[in-house]
């Protein structure tokens, strides 16, 4: 079952959900930038959404390591250069909502449409051979996907918070892919 029952305020819990996280990932796709007042309102809204799911204590637990287990599995990347920092906010504050296990899942889920976007933004932005190439090149050398100029780097950047969105979305309406 879903995160969100089918009751009044699990629906609305949904809806406000689902209504944050488009948000963020519209807004990294027109401006690249995910605003940091949206990810501080999802994640009070998570860890309040997490104790009214379960006893206060053990609500509170749920929601801050779920934010702990979403920043752990994104902050790498981050401090490698390969996702901005409002990406790796994005989930950890999703995951205040998803607790530890869903923010693995969301992760997982995230990690593989990431890749999958990467790939087609590489497509779109070099063309066919040379996205072939520059794939080659990483897979032998991963430090060079960090380096470039700043304004090289500005225009051809990546809207990962879709990714982040989208699998967080997933391990909240669609749970189950990893953890029974």
């Amino acid at each position: 079952m879903g995160l969100f029952d089918g009751t009044p305020s699990g629906v609305l819990s949904g809806i406000v959900f689902t209504t944050l996280l488009v948000g963020a990932a519209v807004g990294d796709i027109r401006h690249r930038r995910i605003p940091n007042r949206l990810v501080a309102i999802l994640a009070v809204l998570g860890v309040v959404f997490s104790i009214s799911e379960a006893a206060f204590i053990a609500g509170f637990l749920s929601g801050v390591v779920g934010f702990a287990v979403g920043l752990a599995c994104w902050l790498p990347f981050y401090l490698l250069g390969w996702l901005g920092a409002g990406d790796v906010k994005l989930f950890a504050a999703a995951a205040a909502w998803l607790g530890p296990m869903r923010a693995l899942e969301g992760a997982f889920i995230a990690a593989l449409l990431g890749a999958l976007l990467a790939f087609v933004w590489m497509l779109r932005s070099y063309g066919v051979r040379n996205a072939l190439a520059t794939l080659g090149m990483a897979v032998g050398s991963p430090g060079m996907l960090a380096s470039g100029t700043e304004t090289a780097r500005s225009r051809r950047t990546l809207p990962y918070g879709v990714a982040i969105a989208l699998g967080a979305l997933y391990a909240a309406w669609v749970p189950g892919l990893l953890f029974a």
